[in-house]
């Protein structure tokens, strides 16, 4: 059980998100950075689409009202627990009584925060997530505020046993620097050319390629905006609408890009110059506003074989962490 007691700037319940109901209007929702929720629910012993708490810019302050087992993932918020630096990528138990305050985001933009058990919230349309314009799931369809008290659930046979060893001999280990530098650190974005991508003009594909955008300030979950030179589209009329997806980069009458992130509609009209390559949305979303990114042109095999790279690695992982979970003393 935890108590919120100031929110941060945006702080919500997501997990995986809401599938399969798209075509009845209901969008997916979901953590905005899969890579750090799967990583921060191993940590804790969790199934890796468990819900956790994501905290974007400006972290929260939660006191925690039993003794719980933590995992932080993602952006570094100058965390710490009771005055005392809390590490990032292991598993972390805390005391009944304790309190974790994170500061503004020093490096990256979202984190994730997993508590053994996750939380004990219904889920709505088979997900825990918080679909914030529509007031669905999550805690009560919104984002975290003041004097909140969320209820976590019981600890697996396996979560137990990480919390019963790291709360008599904390861990020294966490997930190397160097795996996650190699998912996180990157300000060129690979992008596969989009289904109305000929119709723009040469000029404009061009221009696409070569140009830095920076992230506007009015972003969200919903999309990134980008501020660079306008693109031109040939398409005359409306476009039928068509469906989207995580990543997807769409260019409006204005002619400045947007990239659709987790709170994306479930159908776009306007033409699609491009696709981010899925390795690389955990890198994109851990930008923040006024930062600058490019794109770099790949084919849908070389975004498949990235995909795959990507989830060998990550299997190796698993196995990195599995070995270090097992090795503990319950």
């Amino acid at each position: 059980m935890i108590k919120v007691v100031e929110p941060g700037l945006l702080s919500s319940i997501q997990d995986n998100g809401r599938r399969g109901h798209q075509e009845s209007g209901i969008i997916i929702s979901g953590v905005m950075d899969t890579f750090s929720l799967r990583i921060a629910n191993m940590l804790v012993g969790n199934p890796e689409d468990e819900a956790g708490l994501e905290i974007t810019l400006t972290g929260p302050t939660i006191e925690f009202l039993e003794d719980q087992l933590i995992a932080i993932c993602g952006a570094d918020f100058s965390a710490t627990i009771d005055d005392q630096p809390a590490p990032l990528w292991r598993p972390v138990a805390v005391k009944k009584g304790s309190t974790l305050h994170m500061k503004f985001s020093k490096v990256g933009c979202r984190g994730v925060i997993a508590v053994g058990g996750g939380f004990d919230i219904p889920k709505v349309l088979g997900s825990k997530s918080t679909y914030l314009r529509a007031n669905i799931g999550g805690f009560k369809g919104r984002s975290l505020e003041k004097e909140d008290i969320i209820q976590s659930g019981e600890r697996s046979s396996q979560s137990e046993r990480i919390f019963k060893s790291v709360i008599n001999h904390p861990v020294k280990w966490s997930v190397s620097n160097a795996y996650t530098h190699n998912v996180y650190d990157r300000s060129v974005m690979r992008v596969i050319p989009g289904k109305q991508y000929h119709d723009f003009t040469e000029e404009s594909r061009n221009c696409f390629f070569e140009q830095d955008y920076k992230i506007s300030k009015q972003s969200d979950r919903m999309g990134f905006r980008l501020d660079g030179d306008n693109l031109e589209c040939g398409l005359n009329g409306d476009m039928l609408s068509e469906g989207v997806a995580f990543g997807t980069i769409q260019v409006p009458a204005d002619g400045q890009p947007i990239i659709l992130l987790a709170d994306r509609q479930t159908l776009g009209g306007y033409p699609k110059i491009g696709q981010i390559a899925s390795v690389d949305l955990p890198a994109l979303i851990q930008k923040k506003p006024g930062e600058a990114i490019r794109f770099e042109e790949i084919s849908i095999q070389d975004a498949q074989n990235l995909f795959k790279q990507r989830e060998k690695e990550w299997q190796e992982l698993k196995q990195m962490i599995n070995i270090k979970l097992e090795g503990l003393d319950g």
